[in-house]
């Protein structure tokens, strides 16, 4: 039975002082000395009675002739945990910012490159592929050479790609270099769930990634709005510019602030044999996989939406790219809503696979009522009722993708790099089979949308329930066992 919370520094002997990383506290310069409180959060100490018990340090409660933190522990611990949050969460929202600042560009580039939708649809579905190709290279790499040195590589490789995508003059280099970006940018996304996992077990670990949904979740709101402004200013080569910029600015901030959390006992000597012996083991857990599968055909649904949304809006109902982004960026605020409602009521007070189950069945209903109105059955429908069932879907994301990245990684201890590289590449690699299937009818129609998001909602709720089997385990639960 996967252990209900905690962190994982408290649950094994990690070192939180001097240089042996493991916890938020020596996650940072100048933090070595700070307590190690994890996610910033005093209440977080709390150690699972059946999880094994370690010495807490002196200042730390539970350490003997302590009972609290100081007031100047506290603010420490605050601040260092709030550090942790946001590289991680800058890492994670890379993603969404290259994807989604450029969406508003869409028709322009289509205009600008003379060639037609569905050949710059393959803009998105090639960056997205690299991104999943890249974690299946990266995550393993991090097992072996730790966290830091596979992230800053990747890092710097994808500004050097953004840079040349704004200066791809034909839509076929322009797919080639937005494919090196994503293999590149795959490095911030497999290497962020990496170390949650380093850091963080159980309930906690839930919490956290809600709390790096709060954070990543922003960009989505922000860059359709960015990348509508540029484009009042520039063209669609603007965007990729201010991407470059927020590339280097992070890959700074990851060199200077972010340390190693991966202590060189805890990782893997073998080669290409060995991690493609451990990815096998990782997939023949059926229940690791049935995670795995729920969450990426829940990620094709969102894809599909992201995919076809510029289109839908702008060209079938006739919003300029300024509407598109305010409608995105108040979906986007949905998701961040529900995902926070998630991590601060819902994960500790219900069971994991219950909410789950329940942000599953709120995206079929959402999707099968999208396919309803864009087929006609309820006559003609305006922007706004077509609007409103997309925030339904998005909001109900909130529930879905933390809770199956947490369930799935709660099941990995000495693999969280590879396990988080096949989270991810089966996420990208489905969103990358969705993307083109939503403009196949053309740019007249947003039934493909639909019918693709109720395809893959409805095989998400098949794998959770086949697969998963939520029933048995929390018949197991329920029994002690």
């Amino acid at each position: 039975m996967p252990e209900s919370g905690g962190s994982r520094a408290q649950r094994a002997h990690i070192p939180t002082s001097g240089t042996g990383p493991g916890t938020d506290a020596d996650l940072f310069t100048g933090a070595e000395d700070a307590p190690a409180v994890p996610h910033g959060d005093v209440g977080a100490l709390a150690v699972d009675p059946a999880a094994p018990q370690a010495t807490a340090p002196a200042g730390l409660p539970g350490a003997p002739g302590s009972s609290a933190l100081s007031a100047p522990a506290a603010k420490a611990a605050r601040r260092t945990g709030l550090l942790v949050t946001l590289v991680l969460g800058g890492l994670t929202a890379l993603p969404p910012l290259s994807m989604d600042m450029y969406l508003p560009a869409l028709p322009a580039v289509t205009d600008s490159l003379s060639a037609p939708a569905a050949t710059i649809q393959l803009t998105l579905t090639a960056c997205l592929a690299g991104m999943a190709l890249g974690q299946l290279v990266v995550g393993p790499m991090s097992d072996r050479w730790g966290r830091r040195t596979p992230l800053l590589l990747g890092m710097v490789v994808y500004v050097l790609a953004t840079a040349l995508c704004a200066l791809a003059p034909t839509a076929g280099l322009l797919i080639g270099f937005r494919l090196l970006q994503g293999l590149a940018g795959a490095a911030g996304i497999v290497i962020a769930r990496a170390v949650v996992r380093d850091l963080y077990d159980g309930v906690e670990m839930a919490r956290f990634f809600s709390t790096l949904m709060l954070i990543s979740g922003v960009a989505p709101i922000i860059a359709p709005l960015i990348g509508g402004q540029v484009m009042r200013f520039t063209d669609w080569r603007g965007i990729f510019v201010v991407l470059t910029a927020v590339g280097i600015v992070l890959t700074l901030v990851v060199w200077k602030w972010l340390h190693e959390t991966l202590p060189p006992a805890a990782r893997h000597t073998g080669g290409v044999t060995d991690a493609l012996r451990t990815m096998r083991g990782l997939l023949a857990d059926r229940v690791f996989t049935g995670y795995m599968v729920a969450g990426g055909l829940a990620f094709a649904v969102l894809f599909a939406y992201i995919s076809a949304s510029p289109f839908v809006v702008q060209e079938i109902y006739g919003a300029s790219p300024q509407t598109f982004s305010l409608l995105f960026g108040l979906n986007s605020i949905g998701l961040i809503a529900v995902g926070q409602i998630n991590g601060k009521l819902l994960v500790g007070r219900f069971r994991l696979d219950k909410v789950l189950g329940f942000g599953l069945a709120v995206i079929v209903l959402a999707a099968v009522a999208l396919l309803l109105m864009t087929t006609g059955v309820f006559g003609e429908v305006g922007l706004v009722p077509v609007a409103a069932g997309l925030f339904v879907l998005m909001s109900a994301m909130g529930l879905a993708m933390p809770n199956t990245n947490a369930q799935a990684l709660m099941r990995t201890k000495h693999a969280a790099g590879s396990a988080s590289a096949l989270l991810g590449t089966s996420s990208f690699l489905i969103g990358a089979v969705a993307s083109p299937l939503v403009g196949i009818a053309g740019e007249d129609t947003a039934v493909p949308m639909a019918v693709v998001q109720v395809v893959c909602a409805v095989a998400a709720v098949g794998c959770f329930l086949l697969l998963c089997r939520p029933w048995q385990r929390a018949g197991r639960e329920a029994g002690g066992l």
